[in-house]
């Protein structure tokens, strides 16, 4: 028995052009990396993958352009492609720093909140409120060292006695007076930088210590309630371990730039160090994003009193953990671009 011909009217081919998306299956993935994008930080992780990669990218082009010169298979032993990687790479540093242009409110606002939900241990407390102020001076020098490259502000201050006592600043060539420097600024921005890094590795060391506590505890436990917390625990020694690449990547590049002549005369280990830390920060915050299945409701009645009494001993100096005490700043890590 033959099956009726549907009739190619209009609608019909409409359907089979304009509407051709019917035909494209739902993705969970699709909708994760729009879900991630849409962020702050999930663009700013897209652009840095993008801004180191294809910087590492170019000299290997540069480099098959002269062995195809050297070859008779290329007029010269130059590469446009690689050319337009540089210049495109340029454009995504200068797009991540002037998205940054308002980091600082972030910063306000982690800062209050530390007072608010102050952190389990008086260290972490301490360490947590000097990252913070190494913030408050970094974006701003940040901030100014943009608008002067990109000569939005002038470099000259007005002529007056408190102008020479500002940090950052040089006297004039032009008129005798008192200018930025712009050298000077970029140099104090990522020593501030590499400041927040270096407590960060001690934040890192603490946390670490607060989930092993909590650890031992939950061990102690075989409630179906004991497991999930074992799996949460998983999760979270998986986001340290990332955080802690993420940091020696960073460690590296900080200290380059905090010196006037860097830590390296070859640029590629910066570039290196940059893309590490790329796909670090990408790797933790597509893990961040991940929509959580829902949690069974558990009966934790079973649980023995001693377990319950000790727990409300130690899990309770780690209770931050829960709000993530690794701070706003560990998934969403203060960048310098390189240009």
């Amino acid at each position: 028995m033959s099956h009726p011909t549907k009739v190619l009217t209009l609608s019909r081919i409409e359907d089979l052009t304009l509407g051709s998306f019917a035909f494209v299956p739902s993705s969970a993935t699709l909708d994760h990396l729009v879900r991630f994008l849409s962020t702050w930080s999930g663009s700013d992780k897209l652009f840095m993958v993008m801004q180191y990669g294809v910087k590492l990218l170019a000299p290997f082009l540069h480099l098959r352009a002269r062995l195809q010169h050297r070859a008779g298979m290329r007029p010269a032993p130059t590469s446009r492609a690689a050319d337009g990687l540089v210049k495109f790479s340029s454009i995504l540093g200068d797009a991540r720093m002037l998205f940054r242009i308002w980091g600082l409110l972030p910063i306000i606002q982690w800062l209050i909140s530390i007072e608010r939900n102050r952190p389990p241990t008086r260290q972490l407390l301490t360490i947590e409120r000097l990252q913070g102020w190494s913030m408050l001076a970094y974006y701003p020098l940040e901030h100014l060292y943009y608008l002067l490259s990109h000569v939005i502000v002038p470099a000259e201050l007005p002529t007056n006695p408190l102008s020479s006592l500002l940090p950052c600043t040089k006297a004039s060539a032009k008129d005798g007076g008192v200018s930025w420097d712009t050298n000077a600024l970029g140099l104090w921005s990522c020593r501030y930088w590499a400041l927040y890094v270096l407590l960060q590795f001690v934040h890192l060391r603490e946390d670490n210590m607060l989930l092993k506590m909590r650890q031992r505890t939950v061990n102690k436990s075989k409630t179906t309630a004991a497991q999930i917390e074992k799996d949460e625990l998983k999760k979270r020694f998986d986001a340290l371990r990332t955080e802690f690449v993420v940091n020696l990547a960073y460690l590296p590049m900080t200290l380059h730039w905090s010196l006037e002549k860097g830590l390296f005369k070859n640029a590629i280990w910066i570039d290196i160090c940059g893309f590490i830390a790329a796909l670090a920060s990408w790797r933790s915050g597509w893990k961040a994003t991940e929509l959580s299945p829902p949690t069974p409701t558990v009966d934790v009645s079973t649980d023995t009193l001693e377990t319950e009494k000790e727990a409300e001993r130690n899990v309770a100096a780690a209770a931050s953990l829960d709000k993530g005490v690794l701070g706003p700043l560990t998934m969403e890590q203060p960048l310098v671009t390189v240009n």
